[in-house]
């Protein structure tokens, strides 16, 4: 399976492409897509749909993982900023006819380290050893993106253990 991984963001998107399943996992490319933050959000919009549609038309991915959105009461205007992006994501999918699949940020770390509470820094780590990385995946985006991936690999074995 070949899953697209992706850290929605306004001024940065991240993606991750792995092969693999619940056993064993490949990198195959991981980036940031980046858009002009002094262009008007549709421009921004526009420049993160027809990179989603490169992506996907490089990468032919079978599922697309993307974070739960979270708001925070302090933040509310970040949330709705990211939704933009992120509905841009699922838009794109849909019009591939590719299934997103949505993971919770406590999912995804637990899957990764066993901690819903773990740090960027024990994420990376993890991500670098899965992966038989060299170095920690960098930036951040990719490496969100690229745990987000992983957690869906990861959860493929788990909903095959329970399907009749």
């Amino acid at each position: 399976m070949r899953v697209l991984g992706i850290d929605p963001g306004l001024n940065v998107t991240g993606y991750g492409v792995l092969d693999g399943d619940d056993r064993q996992v490949r990198l195959v490319e991981a980036g940031v897509v980046r858009t002009d933050s002094s262009a008007p959000m549709a421009d921004r919009l526009r420049e993160i749909a027809a990179q989603m549609d490169q992506l996907i038309g490089q990468f032919r991915p079978d599922a697309v993982a993307v974070e739960d959105l979270y708001s925070h009461y302090a933040h509310p205007k970040t949330a709705i900023i990211m939704g933009h992006a992120r509905g841009v994501v699922f838009l794109k999918a849909g019009e591939a006819g590719i299934e997103v699949h949505q993971y919770g940020a406590t999912r995804v770390k637990k899957s990764l380290t066993g901690n819903g509470r773990a740090t960027k820094r024990q994420m990376q780590l993890m991500i670098r050893s899965t992966l038989g990385l060299n170095t920690i995946p960098e930036p951040d985006d990719a490496a969100d993106a690229l745990a987000t991936a992983l957690c869906h690999c990861r959860t493929l074995g788990s909903r095959e253990a329970v399907l009749p």
